[in-house]
């Protein structure tokens, strides 16, 4: 028995081993560069065919091809990868998401070149370069282990590292050379990656997709260190490795005996899904896609096209017509994932969980086999199958509630890697299943019309989450998800709700393909197809249906006309040249055709701005001639003022926080020069200014009887009572009482760290305080997060602009209406007339808006939702003089009406005119509050 236990340990230190080498690996490429190189397990399978090639095809000998290729290949792959795919993506406020997708391009494009050139069979061949002695291989991990953590505590590439990894931009301030520390960071990535791959190609099958997908499991022992400490990641990759070996030793009877032989063949899969669902998330930051530009989508006559293509096929018949029955079914289970990462910009990285688990459902009913429920026929069969799978979108949709980026790609892989072991992996799984057609479908051309008809069903669902009150809370949500929070849309339940309906449309899918090839194949649904499947969705246009569409048709029509490999390293490319084509292929080809134009030549970013202030400087002159009235000035989202300023001088939309001296004159008119507004009209209308401040938001805001809205006289007030919170060791508030009365203007003022930001988000919703209580009249909110508040009636802004780029300015507005206290169909047009945006410009994208018209849409999202309570947090900044003058206005206006408003700004001139009373903070206290004109006093 002791010999036993010792042979099995020494058999878990060997694995163990390997995959400890994996988390070093992975954690330095993550600290030097803020990557997870999901391409680790590929660029290990490239390393190892390559010394197989050296070897055991070209005859060289074992060591000097093992130190060709790691020490010269797997390093160079690591600094090619930084240079051309990564450091374009290393910009100052770049997108996580295309970071993410470029990495799973890289991983898809080397796996299908290995496919491509070395075949897709699996090879036992492969040279040992350490003997099967366990001792050998951990000297190794430990050895490297220990190499990395002196570099990185006693040499100046380790000072710079850590610096890098606290702060990329201050680090690049302090004269450091973070891209050579990325690429460093790179190279030695690839070198742990290869040394893994060689290490571990003589005791595992040497294939191009089981190999990478094994390494990619062993993930999770740097998930588990936190993407930092390699102790902690060679202890659990070696504890992991020593269990799971021990656990095969025991053989229970009964039903426990296949669970407990799954579960110790898989405990690296085990401890994925402890590490990435359970544990805090790691690289928890906004991912996909927070798209920063108005997409353009593909015009009519391209869907008369794909009908046109999705109809050919009818006229085939035999082995062609098979082929395409896969196109459609495969476009609904892409489908699934514009709903989940392009309508909801959640990443989901285990679609095919859910469409393997359709196809699996969908077979055991129709055989008679599934647990409780007869033999249903085929028809009855899927429609149940997608019924049972819907909910199980759970498994996904619950982390993806408090994890985002790189946390919730984990969740999503883990969850899909799980599903493939312990579902599809098992014997009743895969033990010959067959699916036959519903009847008078069973031929192939008959089938297809049928699949067409339930593609156009899936097309019809998409397209209703795309429109209407769903789809602009959905867009809010993927653009700005703090944002769509403070506008009131419930963003954890529409999380689900993506999750849900994207499982249902996978399991469609699933079901559909399993039918046209009438069985069901647990390899056409491994983990590796999830990130294939997820990579061509995004790289061919995430909001997309039709790119979903070619997406499908690309994957089956490349892999069935060619060598296997082909598909997924077309994908593979286009992932990997996302940063350099970020709105799709669609607009990089339409770009490049504009370029190309006879007659036309495109202009840089300054010339474009340029021309623009031509343009409004031009009409600016023919306003003043009298030939033009009062037409719009230039184009929809010339920056504020620019008809009146001298060429090269306006304010444009880089010149946040600047406080124009020409703005003078306007200020004392309350005049504004608004964007596809009209030069010089007054932020506040002409009709409304005669009625004076009150009056004014009584008649833009609607101070008409609603039953959500108490008057003046009833309206709660927001009260803090003594909050504290703790960073650590920094208390960030001790004790704070504060109280925002209704009818007034309270301001927060303090220097820098003093605890202002902390308050208002404790106030917000987005924070919640160690001890103490927040208070809406009489009801206690502490505890309900920011879209439960506002729809109590706390509305907020951000310092950093919330607003959602891919709606236009109206719609950024209706938002906040419909996700207000209550509906009222008139709000909208109240906010948009209030803050000068009901001219031609709310029709315009939010994105490219100057920063003051930007500003001006927050601020009339937030009023729009009928709020009885408005925190403002900086809502000067971005503003010229003659903007400010207006806003202060409005705000006095609204206070008068009854609104509670607390401001938390750092221009005291502001605060001055504006507050009622001001609290003055430092070091997380209220030291001081009074009337402004006492606590802003020189002597004070």
């Amino acid at each position: 028995m002791a010999s036993l236990t010792y042979d099995l340990t020494l058999a878990g230190l060997s694995v163990g081993s390997a995959a400890a080498l994996t988390g070093i690996g992975l954690i330095v490429t993550y600290r030097a560069t803020g990557v997870l190189n999901f391409a680790h397990g590929a660029i290990a399978v490239v390393c190892a065919y390559l010394l197989r090639q050296f070897t055991v095809e070209w005859g060289w000998p074992l060591w000097p091809a093992a130190a060709v290729t790691l020490l010269v290949v797997a390093p160079s792959i690591g600094l090619v990868l930084e240079r051309l795919v990564f450091r374009p993506l290393a910009v100052p406020g770049g997108d996580p998401a295309r970071t993410l997708v470029a990495s799973i391009g890289v991983f898809v494009l080397l796996v299908g070149v290995t496919a491509l050139l070395w075949g897709q069979g699996a090879r036992d061949d492969a040279p040992t370069l350490i003997s099967a002695d366990p001792w050998g291989q951990l000297a190794v991990a430990l050895a490297v282990a220990a190499a990395v953590g002196a570099l990185t505590r006693w040499t100046r590439l380790g000072r710079e590292l850590r610096a890098v990894v606290d702060d990329r931009s201050l680090a690049v301030l302090g004269g450091i050379d973070a891209d050579r520390v990325a690429a460093a960071g790179w190279a030695f990535g690839s070198f742990t990656a290869g040394l893994t791959g060689v290490l571990l190609a003589p005791f595992v099958r040497l294939d191009p997709y089981g190999m990478p997908l094994l390494v990619m499991e062993v993930v999770a022992v740097a998930v588990a260190a936190r993407m930092r400490s390699l102790p902690v990641a060679v202890l659990v990759a070696l504890g992991v490795g020593v269990a799971q070996a021990q656990l095969t030793r025991l053989h229970p009877s009964g039903w426990a005996e296949p669970l407990l032989q799954a579960v110790g063949a898989n405990l690296f899969v085990v401890a994925l899904l402890v590490a990435a669902l359970v544990l805090p998330g790691v690289g928890d930051r906004d991912a996909l896609p927070r798209t920063a530009t108005a997409r353009t989508g593909p015009p009519a006559a391209a869907w008369l096209v794909a009908l046109l293509l999705f109809l050919i096929p009818l006229g085939f018949a035999g082995q062609d017509l098979h082929t395409a029955v896969q196109v459609p079914a495969l476009g609904v289970v892409l489908l699934s994932l514009v709903v989940v990462t392009g309508r909801g910009g959640q990443i989901s990285l285990g679609q095919a969980a859910y469409a393997g688990l359709g196809a699996l459902f969908t077979a055991l009913l129709a055989a008679g086999r599934f647990p409780l429920l007869p033999g249903l026929p085929e028809p009855a069969a899927l429609l149940v199958a997608v019924l049972l799978v819907a909910p199980l979108g759970l498994l996904t949709g619950r982390p993806a509630i408090r994890r985002h980026g790189l946390a919730l790609a984990l969740a999503t892989f883990a969850v899909g890697v799980g599903v493939s072991r312990f579902v599809f992996a098992q014997p009743y799984a895969t033990s010959g299943l067959t699916v036959s057609r519903p009847p008078g479908f069973e031929g192939d051309r008959a089938y297809y019309v049928l699949e067409l008809g339930l593609l156009c069903l899936a097309l019809l669902a998409t397209h209703a989450l795309r429109r209407g009150r769903t789809g602009r809370a959905l867009a809010a949500l993927r653009d700005h998800e703090p944002g769509a929070s403070a506008a009131g849309v419930r963003v954890p339940s529409l999380k689900l709700t993506a999750f849900v309906a994207g499982a249902a449309l996978a399991a469609l899918g699933g079901g559909m393909l399993a039918m046209g090839v009438r069985a069901f194949d647990p390899v056409a649904y491994d983990p590796v197809r999830s990130l294939l499947w997820f990579a061509a969705v995004v790289v061919l246009g995430a909001d997309s249906s039709l790119g979903a569409l070619a997406a499908a048709a690309l994957l089956v029509g490349l892999d069935a006309g060619t060598e296997g490999g082909v598909a997924v390293a077309v994908i593979g490319i286009l992932a990997v040249l996302v940063g350099r084509s970020p709105g799709g292929p669609y607009e990089a080809v339409r770009d490049g055709f504009a370029r190309l134009r006879p007659g036309r030549r495109a202009l840089t970013p300054t010339g474009q701005r340029a021309r623009e202030r031509v343009r409004a400087g031009a009409a600016a002159g023919v306003r003043r001639r009298g030939l033009v009235g009062a037409s719009p000035v230039g184009r929809v989202g010339a920056p504020p003022g620019a008809a009146h300023q001298p060429p090269g001088t306006e304010a444009g939309p880089a010149d946040t926080g600047t406080r124009a001296d020409t703005g003078t004159a306007a200020a004392r008119t309350g005049t504004s020069h608004t964007p596809g507004g009209r030069a010089g009209a007054p932020l506040l209308p002409a009709a409304v200014g005669r009625r004076g401040p009150a009056r004014a938001a009584r008649f833009l805001i609607g101070h008409t009887p609603r039953p959500s809205r108490p008057p003046a006289s009833a309206a709660p007030s927001l009260r803090a009572l003594r909050l504290r919170l703790r960073y650590g060791e920094f208390t960030a508030l001790d004790g704070v009482d504060l109280d925002v009365p209704p009818g007034r203007v309270s301001a927060v003022v303090g220097p820098n760290g003093a605890g202002k930001s902390t308050l208002f988000h404790c106030l917000a919703g987005t924070l919640r305080p160690d001890s103490g209580r927040v208070r809406l009249g009489e009801r206690d909110i502490t505890r309900l997060p920011a879209h439960a508040r506002t729809r109590l009636g706390v509305a907020r802004t951000f310092q950093q602009l919330a607003v959602f780029p891919s709606l236009s300015v109206a719609d950024n507005v209706r938002v906040g209406a419909e996700q207000g206290t209550a509906a009222d169909p008139g709000a909208v047009e109240r906010a948009l007339r209030l803050f000068g945006l009901d001219g031609p410009v709310r029709t315009a994208p939010a994105a490219g808006l100057p920063t003051g018209t930007l500003r001006r849409v927050e601020l009339a999202r937030a009023l729009a939702g009928s709020p009885r309570v408005l925190l403002l947090d900086e809502p000067a900044a971005g503003l010229d003089s003659a903007e400010v003058a207006s806003l202060a206005r409005v705000l006095r206006a609204l206070a008068d009406d009854g609104t509670a408003l607390l401001v938390v700004e750092h221009d005291l001139d502001l605060v001055r005119e504006l507050a009622d009373v001001v609290h003055v903070m430092a070091a997380g206290r209220i030291v001081t509050s009074g009337p402004a004109g006492r606590v802003l006093a020189p002597e004070a």
